[in-house]
């Protein structure tokens, strides 16, 4: 017991004294005080005292795919203090390749008697996982709530982002500068938003672009996520003679920009590039990123207040939440360069990698 105090004082950051008060429920501790040893109880996984249970709302689980796309970080951060504010210890569990997979995580937030978790682009958006984990945990029953991918048959709230309309948002936006010879990239085609995004191209480009749908097989690049993928997704496009490219992340835009810097090219004067997420530090990319703004703030703070209606007994429809994105303009994207011409206001340029650019 004497470890366990001092564990507790150390997180909570008061003294052992202080701690022994609040487990006993004696008085003479200020509310945030005994609220500060409480979450160190929750977060250092111990139970609480029978007596002291009712006072708190619990742990929640929040499992994300990885944080080094800077949109995830921003999900977990509304959603974090959404959850604080509804009284809740977010518990932030993070996948890294080769790590703690989804599963494995979930065991570990049952073990600590999670109120609920919410999961952003996990595998409920992975078309070829099997979605009964999320039927068994539903039977238990503990609250769950899925951002970003939907899969039919999971009684649970779904938030999402509008990946069909955001791209067809974007291929407009190209086509309004006069482009028609546009190509996509994104991810695997087995995740949901994917699949959105590439209906979303097909559907758009014969109706705006009046680009046969013969062309578009050629015209859409699947690959990994991430800088990489989106280089050599966007090097194969560049090479069909693409004058615009709309990526399924602000990651794969930036590669869509090394691309085309490596081949001698400039990003907007001669490949428009439009990202997807308007993630942190977009706007201080060179050239500054268009991007397609996904709601970050709406969308996690929909997702908890569903989970805590889930939590409280008040059930949230079990159905998927569709959030309108925004096109965001800056300076990857520019009127179509007429052949022979020169780009305007610029002049070729030796091949760099696009850089962050932070005003002083």
């Amino acid at each position: 017991m004497r470890a366990r105090l001092s564990d507790i004082a150390q997180q909570a950051e008061v003294s052992e004294a202080t701690v022994s008060r609040v487990l006993n429920d004696r008085p003479g501790v200020a509310p945030e005080t005994r609220q500060a040893v409480l979450t160190a109880l929750d977060v250092l996984g111990y139970e609480r005292p029978a007596r002291l249970r009712k006072r708190s709302a619990g742990l929640v689980g929040l499992v994300v795919p990885e944080l080094e796309n800077p949109i995830f970080p921003a999900f977990a951060q509304v959603i974090e203090s959404t959850l604080a504010q509804s009284g809740f210890t977010p518990v932030l569990c993070t996948q890294t390749p080769g790590g703690v997979t989804e599963d494995e995580y979930v065991e570990m937030l049952l073990d600590r008697q999670v109120s609920g978790i919410v999961f952003v682009s996990g595998l409920h958006a992975d078309t070829a996982a099997n979605h009964d984990r999320y039927r068994a945990l539903i039977a238990r029953p503990l609250p769950v709530v899925m951002i970003n991918g939907y899969a039919p048959g999971i009684a649970a709230p779904f938030v999402s982002c509008d990946d069909r309309e955001a791209t067809e948002l974007a291929v407009a936006h190209l086509v309004a500068l006069g482009h028609r010879r546009i190509g996509l990239i994104t991810g695997p085609d087995r995740f949901v938003p994917v699949q959105r995004r590439v209906a979303g191209f097909r559907a758009a480009m014969p109706r705006l672009a009046n680009v046969a749908e013969s062309e578009l097989d050629e015209l859409a690049e699947l690959s990994l996520f991430g800088v990489e993928g989106g280089e050599a997704a966007a090097g194969r496009l560049i090479e069909r003679g693409v004058t615009g490219i709309v990526c399924g992340s602000d990651l794969m835009a930036l590669g869509a920009i090394r691309a085309a810097r490596q081949r001698g090219l400039t990003a907007p004067g001669d490949v428009s590039v439009v990202g997807y997420d308007d993630s942190p530090l977009m706007a201080f990319t060179d050239p500054p990123l268009t991007t397609m703004r996904q709601p970050v703030a709406a969308m996690a703070v929909a997702a908890v207040r569903a989970l805590v209606d889930e939590i409280n007994g008040h059930g949230a429809p079990h159905s998927e939440y569709l959030f309108r994105p925004e096109l965001v303009v800056r300076g990857s994207t520019a009127v179509v360069r007429q052949p022979g011409a020169a780009p305007a206001g610029s002049t070729r340029q030796r091949p760099v990698t696009p850089t962050l650019a932070i005003p002083a």
